[in-house]
């Protein structure tokens, strides 16, 4: 198993910020690794929702089918699956005045023999980690609208 953290400040209310990250779609604006992510049935979006994620990782394509599996205030968590990993995105939410403090942490469980290369992909992950919170803060205030005091803080 591989889990990489990373904190940023946001400079957007949490239920913007929120409900702009609940839409796991949007993940093609902030996660380096996503080429496309498309939702998969309408309405409104809840505990249960999917999505089908294509990513490329070490000049690889793999697709995973994500699933919206919780659905706070101050917590959204998305699972994907397919026959060689199960990848666990999980998102924590803080008032900081008018401000946003996101946690956000990525586990990544292989399956079969691609466990064995899990502790060489560590350092690699680390470096998606980066690209991360390099680019969700951008994402959120382009979403959102640049404010005053544009741009994120990571911690």
């Amino acid at each position: 198993m591989i889990e990489v953290e990373r904190v940023m400040i946001l400079h957007h209310p949490v239920t913007d910020v929120v409900s702009f990250l609940a839409d796991f779609a949007n993940t093609e604006m902030w996660d380096p690794g996503t080429v496309t992510c498309e939702r998969i049935g309408g309405g409104p979006l809840t505990v249960g929702s999917e999505w089908r994620n294509v990513s490329v990782f070490r000049a690889r394509r793999t697709e995973l089918r994500y699933r919206l599996t919780r659905y706070d205030p101050d917590h959204l968590t998305f699972v994907g699956h397919n026959s060689t990993a199960t990848s666990t995105d999980d998102l924590r939410f803080a008032e900081d005045g008018a401000r946003t403090r996101l946690t956000y942490r990525a586990r990544i469980e292989f399956a079969g023999f691609a466990r064995l290369a899990a502790p060489l992909l560590k350092r690699e992950f680390e470096r998606l980690g980066d690209g991360v919170a390099e680019r969700l803060p951008r994402a959120v205030d382009h979403a959102l609208g640049d404010p005053p005091t544009a741009g994120g803080r990571v911690l």
